[in-house]
């Protein structure tokens, strides 16, 4: 019965609930106490895991990376990601532009872009394998069979005592759509963090899906703050005002008006793990936002 539900993002397969509970909590109570207030109980804390639930037996989850094995998708997403780090980031990123990799076959590409994200501050050194696990959780939630285990897990967690949500990179995205499946919940704030729920390839697979380019609201009465970090490429659209906005569960043709729920976007900094989920959960902008959601 947990008054606060955190949702993990991608590359914790080989994790537990337990072990990230600890150091999540820890971090969150910290980001709730730099930002004035007093800090939940470890206990009123829990975390929503279901990296294992991508974690392949009897042989590397990761076997990549060989551009030939990435779909789609993935191969789209993984190139945008590299244009973005270039961007933000270009004391540590060659841009693609400026390198003939970016104009040879996919998989050549999809190696040069691998091994360019892994010298950016957004991965800080993770390997070019991780990061194509990475790549290859988010195809299979979105497009693939994982999306109804991952959101079973997660939506049993949330109970009428749960006044916070929080969720991390692809965790965003499960928090938003366990919302929207959950109807009557008692949940009075969403935090998103480094999310990439307004990335095009991200938002048009939602469920409920887009009408006219606006999602609906995950909940009435849910106050929604979304961070994020400049240089974390993950959340290609750093600002997600404007793209939700359709309150209750029913998707309708009304437009955006001022009396409709608008995100809350705030910008952190997060040093040079942009896409940490601890840093992002220390920042004060966090614990303002999860202390107003627990206090209503």
């Amino acid at each position: 019965m947990a008054a606060v539900v955190v949702v993990h993002g991608i590359g914790k397969q080989y994790k537990s609930a337990g072990l990230l509970h600890g150091c999540v909590a820890a971090a969150l109570c910290g980001g709730v106490e730099h930002a004035g207030h007093q800090p939940p109980e470890a206990d009123d804390i829990a975390m929503a895991f279901y990296g294992n639930l991508f974690r392949q037996e009897g042989r590397r989850g990761d076997s990549g990376p060989d551009g030939a094995e990435l779909s789609t998708v993935e191969q789209d997403l993984v190139v945008q990601w590299w244009r973005a780090a270039a961007r933000i980031d270009p004391e540590n990123v060659q841009h693609p532009d400026d390198t003939a990799d970016a104009r040879a076959p996919v998989p050549v590409t999809v190696k040069a872009a691998l091994r360019a994200l892994s010298m950016s501050r957004f991965a800080t050194k993770m390997t070019e394998r991780a990061l194509y696990g990475s790549l290859r959780q988010v195809q299979e939630y979105l497009y693939g069979d994982k999306r109804e285990p991952v959101l079973e897990r997660v939506c049993g967690l949330i109970t009428p005592a749960t006044r916070v949500v929080v969720g991390h990179s692809l965790g965003s995205v499960v928090a938003y759509e366990a919302l929207c499946r959950l109807t009557g919940h008692g949940v009075r704030a969403l935090v998103t963090l480094g999310s990439p729920l307004g990335v095009p390839l991200v938002f048009e697979r939602l469920v409920p899906a887009p009408r006219k380019s606006i999602c609906v609201w995950p909940g009435a009465g849910v106050r929604w703050t979304n961070l994020y970090d400049r240089h974390d490429v993950v959340a290609l659209q750093e600002e997600l005002a404007g793209l939700f906005g359709g309150v209750g569960h029913t998707v309708t043709d009304v437009p955006l008006t001022g009396d409709a729920p608008q995100v809350m976007d705030r910008a952190v900094d997060n040093g040079w793990r942009a896409h940490d989920l601890l840093h992002y959960l220390t920042a004060r902008s966090t614990g303002a936002a999860i202390h107003e959601g627990l206090t209503g």
